[in-house]
């Protein structure tokens, strides 16, 4: 049993002041393999305490120097990836073979993206010869909250971008997947950041959470989670009117025109919807398929279905593993059978566990054809591998239906036809969007419209988000 209930602040690993043990359960056998403490308002007063010293003189840094940091954090976050990708599998469950060459090397994308736009950003320039000069200066101490399903991913988009452009952080991680986020802490150590500029306390939502998001010397919050979460996160935050920014969660649509390689366009969609065990916010689980193909597509993603495999995370494969808790299992098991009642018609999968699996929470890869846009199943945001087949008639329905969402992440068009798939695309109310399979460049802005968050993270755009501007009228420049 691993024992790691110290927090990370001011360049120290420090006790919490009130010690509350919690234990981290590994999902694919339902048994604890690690303590951590979760914190309290006092340890956020010291993080932000640290932040807000550190941040005086961290912000005044150079490009080349935080540069340097960034880079020494990146040659330690590659020597020990391998223990990344063993932390990230024990705690949410993703299959080793997933988690080293998808989890855990997300961080280290995003590490470099965020280099390469860090060398290339313009932090000043003159505006219309007029004297003036727009600077864009880091926003202060900021709070940043990361979810359990993608860890190293949302701490690597917040994290990086906020140092490299000379914030100062405190990190609460998932205290359902936390250990990531403490590796990634004795990273920056070992990296020789300065202490105070990044500090971890662990612990819950509703109290670390909201301690940070109401603190007054916190000047900004990031966070990543639900849809519900954020939305307490911003009313927190509201009365000291610190900057939010928010990346939320999703129902994207998948539209597939009968013009489509139906084969390759259904197999990528159903593979793409069950990968992460459906744990991803911008997973496209809403197939909208044209109907005179309709049938034939439902036959399609059956027999892809039939052969998604799940299994024990520790194994290397391409296989799915459980989800990441007691309570997400609930939630799905609860959502499809709620599917079935209202009349989905399943087509692979169903409620219960897969077969030969009495133990970790595992789930059936599940298919529903049939669906209408009104069904529960349609509407809500599942996070586990759940896919609904929707038909529709014309181009302006399949729009209609896609947009009919409080949500907006990202959506997935394909078609034989560049020009109604780039009509298509800018008709959709989504932050991003991929025409079949197009996959999205390093540095890509991704975030959401609606109910899906605001704000853009990654490369140019997750500078930005940490930036204030500043014009300075009647300036000169000197030697």
């Amino acid at each position: 049993m691993l024992k790691k209930t110290d927090f990370y602040i001011d360049g120290k690993w420090v006790a919490p002041e009130v010690a509350k043990d919690f234990e981290v359960i590994n999902p694919a056998n339902e048994t604890p393999f690690a303590t951590i403490s979760l914190g309290s308002e006092a340890d956020i007063d010291l993080a932000v305490a640290a932040a807000r010293r550190a941040f005086e003189s961290y912000s005044q840094t150079s490009r080349e120097e935080r540069v340097a940091l960034l880079e020494k954090l990146l040659e330690v976050y590659d020597r020990r990836a391998g223990e990344m990708a063993e932390a990230i599998s024990h705690e949410m469950g993703a299959p080793i073979s997933m988690a080293n060459h998808s989890q855990a090397a997300a961080g280290s994308g995003h590490l470099r993206a965020t280099l390469k736009a860090l060398k290339n950003f313009e932090f000043e320039h003159d505006f219309n010869d007029a004297g003036e000069r727009i600077v864009q200066e880091p926003v202060g101490v900021c709070g940043l909250i990361t979810p359990w399903n993608w860890p190293m991913n949302q701490i690597a988009l917040k994290v990086a971008p906020a140092l490299a452009v000379g914030c100062t952080v405190i990190l609460k991680p998932s205290e359902i997947a936390p250990m990531s986020g403490i590796l990634f802490a004795e990273m920056i150590d070992e990296a020789g950041f300065p202490a105070g500029v990044f500090n971890l306390v662990n612990g819950e939502g509703a109290v670390v959470g909201e301690a940070m998001s109401r603190h007054p010397d916190i000047d900004m919050m990031s966070f990543t989670g639900s849809t519900r979460a954020g939305s307490a996160v911003t009313k927190a935050a509201a009365d000291t009117v610190k900057r939010v920014t928010l990346e939320l969660g999703g129902k994207s649509p998948n539209i597939v025109f009968d013009d489509a390689d139906l084969s390759k366009a259904v197999k990528t969609g159903v593979l793409h919807c069950f990968n992460n065990t459906g744990q991803s916010c911008n997973a496209p689980t809403r197939m909208l398929v044209q109907r005179d193909v309709y049938d034939n597509a439902v036959e399609i993603a059956a027999e892809v279905g039939q052969k998604v495999q799940v299994g024990d995370p520790s194994e290397e494969g391409r296989h799915i593993g459980p989800l990441v808790s007691s309570m997400q299992f609930d939630k799905v098991q609860g959502l499809i059978e709620t599917a079935i009642g209202e009349g989905a018609r399943v087509v692979v999968g169903g409620a219960g566990r897969p077969e030969g699996l009495n133990r970790g929470y595992y789930v059936r890869p599940t298919i529903f054809a049939d669906v209408n846009n009104d069904m529960t199943i349609a509407r809500e945001e599942v996070f586990g591998p759940v896919l609904c087949m929707i038909p529709f008639d014309t181009e302006e329905e399949a729009i209609g239906i896609a947009n009919d969402t409080p949500y907006g992440l990202a959506a997935y068009v394909q078609s034989g036809s560049p020009e109604r798939a780039n009509r298509v695309a800018r008709r959709l109310r989504a932050g991003m969007v991929q025409i079949n399979g197009a996959q999205r460049a390093a540095g890509s802005p991704f975030g959401g419209y609606k109910q899906s968050g605001n704000g853009r993270e990654g490369g140019t755009y997750g500078l930005e988000d940490f930036l204030e501007v500043k014009a300075v009228s009647g300036y000169q420049a000197t030697a």
